[in-house]
């Protein structure tokens, strides 16, 4: 995969719909009890939200990007924004809600069990009113839960001249349908709640006859799967690292996909870069704070030649 940063071409390569978040992060020994006070071993608080960090993702790689969406005129926001914008991110498409709150989560990471707990606000509903030019305009668009509805609003999959699409299916989206996706992108265990206890080859082959074009399935520290219609399959292993959080995980793995795709068609390059994306951020408390520039990824890629770079 070439290490030859992304120019522009007067449109940005990907623009990212949906959720932006601001997140307050507890890592602790374990989950307190009832009326319980934990020591935390760490505390912070960082941008989340699974397009905002997708979109974050492609940029700190290199590859310009924009996100589209809605955020509350209240701090959250702001620092949202900001955020956004210090990581190069185009913000040029998000709505300020006038007398909205923020999306906003608070989250407890227990490194005993390696598992977190959530308690979320919901923010203001996607709005793409700023955004149309950018979505209409882009090489690829890539929504997740919350800006799919809005994306399918604008862009029709059946149009021969559109960006390409790809969606971020790890979430429910009610009434969603892959027809006419160019990337989908959910886990195995959400292929498994739509088609059942198959084979992961057969769970790929389920969402293309479903009409997804390109299929690819995360599925934790196993790794990544993916496959084209009526051809191999093909498996990039997770990467040995030392997880200190997965949050974001899957989100970071959205945005290295999509920027590995910019770049090159060939899948497996793609899965494995991604891989290595998504496994190095869980070495952070938040989804952001750890996930590496382009070139710290090509350094750790097995079959990378630095000669044909």
């Amino acid at each position: 995969m070439s290490d030859t940063a992304v120019t522009p071409t007067g449109r940005h390569p990907v623009v990212f719909v949906g959720a932006a978040t601001m997140d307050s992060i507890a890592l602790v020994p374990g989950y307190p009890g009832a009326d319980d006070r934990v020591l935390a071993e760490e505390l912070t608080s960082a941008g989340g939200g699974p397009a905002a960090t997708a979109a974050v993702t492609a940029a700190r790689l290199g590859v310009p990007a924009a996100f589209v969406g809605t955020v509350g005129d209240d701090a959250d926001g702001e620092r949202i924004l900001a955020d956004l914008r210090d990581e190069g991110v185009d913000v040029s498409g998000v709505t300020v809600a006038t007398g909205r709150r923020s999306a906003a989560s608070v989250i407890v990471v227990d490194r005993s069990r390696g598992t977190r707990a959530i308690s979320a606000r919901p923010g203001p509903p996607v709005d793409t009113t700023r955004g149309v030019d950018l979505v209409r305009g882009a090489e690829w668009v890539h929504a997740d839960h919350l800006g799919w509805p809005a994306v399918r609003a604008l862009v029709d999959p059946a149009l021969a001249t559109r960006p390409r699409l790809s969606v971020d299916a790890g979430n429910p989206i009610p009434g969603f349908a892959p027809d006419g996706v160019d990337l989908f992108v959910p886990t195995v265990v959400a292929l498994r709640r739509v088609h059942g206890e198959r084979a992961v080859e057969d769970l790929l082959r389920a969402a293309h006859a479903d009409g997804a074009r390109r299929v690819v399935a995360t599925d934790g520290g196993r790794g990544s799967y993916g496959a084209d219609p009526s051809r191999p399959t093909h498996h990039a292993p997770g990467v040995a690292v030392d997880v200190l959080s997965t949050l974001g995980a899957g989100d970071v793995f959205h945005g290295a996909l999509l920027a590995a795709h910019v770049r090159s068609d060939d899948l497996p390059a793609a899965l494995a870069y991604a891989n290595v994306v998504a496994a190095l951020a869980c070495t952070g408390l938040d989804g952001r704070s750890a996930v590496p520039d382009h070139e710290r990824v090509l350094a750790l890629l097995p079959d990378h030649d630095p000669a044909h770079a």
